[in-house]
């Protein structure tokens, strides 16, 4: 018996996640079946997205910091750490933070009497996004750290002058002159690191129960029809608009850091397509 269109989204909408019919459709593909399924897995593509963006952001701010920092201490590490997620390809990060997470020992670690268990690591959900974190937080630590020394020297001339100095001048005209002026890079950043997200499918990450991203089903409709010029221009469609929505979204967040500032002087976020990352 075909489903219609209503029927289909109810069963596969949040499939993805675990919600929903258990088996994927077999025969008489309907394109409904296409957006939902693809639909479906864009949960898990947000998902990576948002909290390797959520996390990363603090993680960048604290090395922009570090590798600003006169102490070769804090320095260092720092520009270790940036050459490293920024000169080697993402898709080699999936795959060495793969096969060292399944290096480690299958009943836990213990730690003090008290067994952490490990096991959670090798799955998608937490190895994917680890790696996701650490690479965009390394990317946005050199756009931040090339914002902070953009600020102009009068700003904290200025300051200076006015009796503000050290942490209240950080977090008063540094931090948020810092963020003003790398905004639009950093806008373009997430637009990339959404797309990255598809990476995860070609990664060793298993996706567990058939609860994939957009391209794992895109892959599965391509290979049960023959025809990759459905699936995928599909998904696509669906990035399109989740590019749309982050523009959108940190377009918001730009005029808010700028609304202090004349019409004529404000950064405006602009979309620019990263041929080489």
């Amino acid at each position: 018996m075909t489903m219609t269109c209503l029927e289909t989204v109810q069963a596969y909408a949040l499939r993805s996640i675990g919600y929903g019919e258990n088996l994927l459709p077999r025969t008489d593909f309907t394109l409904c079946q296409h957006f939902t399924l693809i639909g479906s897995g864009m949960i898990w593509n947000v998902y990576f997205g948002v909290l390797a963006l959520g996390f990363g952001f603090f993680l960048a701010n604290a090395l922009a910091l570090a590798k600003a920092a006169e102490n070769p201490w804090l320095r260092k590490p720092a520009d270790w750490f940036i050459l490293v997620f920024r000169g080697s390809p993402l898709f080699i990060q999936f795959f060495i933070a793969y096969e060292m997470l399944v290096l480690l020992p299958r009943a836990g670690i213990d730690v003090l009497g008290i067994t952490i268990e490990t096991a959670w690591l090798t799955r998608a959900w937490a190895g994917a996004l680890l790696v996701l974190f650490l690479n965009t937080a390394a990317y946005s630590a050199e756009i931040f750290y090339g914002a902070l020394r953009s600020i102009p020297k009068g700003d904290l001339e200025a300051a200076e002058a006015y009796g503000i100095t050290g942490w209240q001048k950080f977090r008063r005209i540094q931090w948020p002159t810092m963020l003003r002026l790398g905004w639009p890079a950093y806008t373009n950043e997430a637009i990339f690191l959404f797309h990255a997200t598809t990476l995860v499918f070609f990664a060793s990450f298993p996706a567990l129960r058939q609860m994939g991203d957009a391209l794992y089903y895109a892959n599965y409709f391509a290979d049960k029809t023959f025809n990759p010029f459905i699936p995928y221009p599909i998904v696509g469609f669906y990035f399109i608009l989740l590019t749309l929505v982050v523009i959108w979204a940190f377009g918001w967040v730009n005029r808010r850091l700028n609304r202090h500032l004349p019409q004529n002087q404000r950064l405006r976020n602009r979309l620019r397509v990263n041929l080489i990352r």
